[in-house]
């Protein structure tokens, strides 16, 4: 729970009440084919997103999505999608405030839960770990707000990505 007084001295929380996976796909349509090969080196591929929604006065469901398609050449080894969600209790903040809370700071904290979860299906899919590498919520947002001054809201736009 982080909590402060605000600049009119009120008292500003914001909670992490609850952390739970909404959606989980995992998808391997080449096996067990796929594991009777040798050296395989697949080349991994991550879009993100993520979406929030009012669920209680001052409590928002902030939902980051991944998608991770690996791929070997034009062949898809493996494809894992996943809705990370978690409800935030946000009191005593700005409109300004809760906008970079829920642009950045909810995504961030729920993406080590995420990684830990694609981790663990694609290893329970049969394949090596998948280490998903760290991403810097603030800049995105910050990227997010810049397109947004500059006319584009964004839409039709491509999601982040991260290939490995």
């Amino acid at each position: 729970m982080a909590e402060k007084k605000s600049e009119d001295g009120s008292n500003k929380q914001l909670v992490l009440q609850k952390v739970y996976i909404k959606d989980l796909s995992f998808e391997s349509p080449l096996a067990p084919e796929i594991f009777r090969g040798g050296n395989v080196a697949p080349q991994t591929q991550l879009n993100i997103k993520s979406n929030a929604k009012e669920v209680a006065t001052e409590t928002q469901e902030i939902t980051l999505t991944l998608t991770v398609e690996a791929k070997d050449e034009d062949q898809t080894l493996f494809l894992v999608e996943l809705e990370q969600a978690g409800v935030f209790l946000m009191q005593g903040y700005t409109e300004e405030e809760r906008q970079m809370l829920i642009g950045s700071y909810c995504p961030g904290a729920l993406y080590p839960f995420a990684r830990e979860a694609i981790s663990d299906i694609v290893t329970r899919g049969g394949f090596p770990q998948l280490l998903l590498q760290p991403i810097n919520f603030d800049s995105l947002y910050a990227q997010a707000v810049q397109e947004r001054r500059q006319g584009n809201d964004g839409e039709g736009a491509p999601p982040p990505k991260e290939t490995h």
